[in-house]
């Protein structure tokens, strides 16, 4: 059984054509390749990260195992430092790669998702050939010459000109300067460069294959006839392609650009992923082959007041995520399930499908059993934690405070899909409840150092000044 996996950055379910049953308002970009592999796909509705942001869930992706609470983090030299649980994939745990290699497989690692290459770091351990594409967000691919301060400040309103910000974008767009076509993207790239690994390795007995894309994670960027799907209109507004994080004051025609951005951007990976996905079709061996895709997390467009993506709020705009088994059988195309399922899951399911045996215990547990009609039944609840936030998923509740129940918030999700109205002060038993499952998912006790770095203001992205 040969194994393809796909990691798309920051995608949002709502902004997927085969997810818009999930909401009231979803389908808000145009994704008919992502839609074809759904249509061959079992599609998973409850699934979630085990902990964010980007690296914490790559880790859990990886071994099978769990990153939160976070037990292990440090502070490591040549990033930044404030997420718990961002960092290396520890040296005492196997990488799907290292297993499936050893298992006699050619593996491969094509992504332009910077932060896995940094000093430190380690997920290309165990595959024999991988690639990276360079310049993503604020990599120093390139330094200099810079654009022009000017060229920075056309995509950043007047507002929030403060001087790391505009270096951000020049730093980016200086990056970027040189590209001439679409195929100069970085979604075009990282995507062609797989499917030319597919043609060119056809001679594989076995393959694992993981394709990790940064885009549509900002600076949203699209070309220009991406963005004017969503919005024609050329009149003078900054071309926002990167918020802030936090409480927003853009203004209405400002978010409605960043909305077009994103939208645009998620179409262009979609147009590349289904360069990927003909490949794969073509020259794959589909009817061998184990195919799954998902994401991170998702990030907020001015909902419910917020820009960027953050442990509080940490609501379905960021945890909902997608998973799409393919079965190289064509079991269960085209249906639905509502398991609750999570990223660890992924690790073992892809070694079952492969015949490798786990030689350390795995958190997760594996996917195929749906393939079957079978009914999952080893959740009844997801929790994903980003620092010291946690957000809890049952059958009606979705729950998010901190680890120590402060400033909760608690949705009937059933009943108000877009969890719109915090219930919490009506339903403090629920809440207690929820708030006692989160601390018997930690194993009893909360680390300690999360309530400091809590009190230093270090957990990632999340705006701390309420705390």
């Amino acid at each position: 059984m040969n194994v393809v996996l796909v990691i798309i950055d920051t995608l949002r379910l709502d902004h997927m054509g085969c997810y818009a049953d999930c909401y009231l308002d979803g389908g808000r970009a145009k994704t008919p390749h992502l839609d074809r592999l759904a249509a061959d796909s079992l599609r998973f509705r409850r699934a979630a990260p085990e902990s964010l942001p980007t690296l914490p869930m790559r880790r859990a992706v990886h071994t099978g195992q769990r990153v939160w609470p976070f037990h292990d983090h440090r502070h490591y030299k040549g990033d930044f430092v404030g997420a718990p649980g961002w960092g290396p994939i520890r040296e005492d745990q196997d990488t799907l790669a290292e297993l499936l290699q050893k298992a006699g497989y050619r593996t491969a690692f094509v992504s332009d998702t910077y932060h896995q290459f940094k000093p430190s770091k380690n997920f290309a351990r165990g595959f024999l050939q991988w690639t990276f594409i360079r310049g993503q967000e604020i990599d120093f691919c390139k330094t200099g010459p810079p654009v022009p301060r000017e060229v920075a400040l056309r995509h950043i309103p007047e507002s929030k000109r403060n001087d790391k910000f505009v270096q951000r974008h020049v730093q980016y767009l200086t990056n970027v300067q040189d590209r001439r076509s679409e195929e100069d993207y970085f979604a075009a790239q990282v995507f062609r460069t797989a499917a030319d690994w597919l043609y060119q390795n056809q001679d594989a007995d076995k393959y694992f294959l993981v394709v990790d894309s940064f885009d549509p994670h900002e600076p949203w960027d699209p070309p220009l006839y991406y963005r004017k799907m969503y919005d024609p209109d050329d009149d003078g507004v900054a071309d926002v392609i990167w918020a802030l994080y936090g409480q927003h004051n853009y203004t209405e025609r400002e978010l409605r650009r960043m909305r077009a951005n994103y939208a645009g951007e998620v179409t262009m990976v979609d147009r590349w992923f289904g360069h990927f996905y003909d490949a794969f079709l073509a020259a794959g061996r589909p009817e061998e082959t184990l195919f799954i895709l998902t994401t991170d997390h998702g990030h907020y467009l001015g909902d419910r007041g917020w820009t960027g993506k953050m442990g509080q709020p940490m609501l379905r705009e960021i945890i909902d995520t997608p998973i799409l088994l393919r079965d190289p059988h064509g079991r269960a195309a085209g249906q639905a399930n509502d398991a609750f399922v999570s990223h660890t899951d992924i690790a073992a399911t892809i070694l079952e499908a492969a015949g490798v045996t786990a030689e350390q215990p795995l958190e997760g547990r594996s996917l195929l059993p749906a393939l079957a009609g079978e009914k999952l039944t080893h959740r009844d609840h997801t929790l994903t934690g980003w620092g010291p936030f946690i957000t809890i998923r049952t059958d009606r509740w979705l729950y998010n405070a901190s680890l120590w129940g402060q400033n909760p918030m608690l949705f009937d999700w059933v009943n108000d899909p877009r969890c719109e109205r915090n219930v919490a002060a009506e339903h403090p038993d629920v809440v207690k409840m929820l708030y006692e499952v989160g601390v018997a998912d930690c194993g009893g006790k909360y680390p300690e150092f999360l309530r400091k770095m809590a009190d230093a203001a270090l957990p990632g992205c999340t705006p701390l000044g309420k705390w």
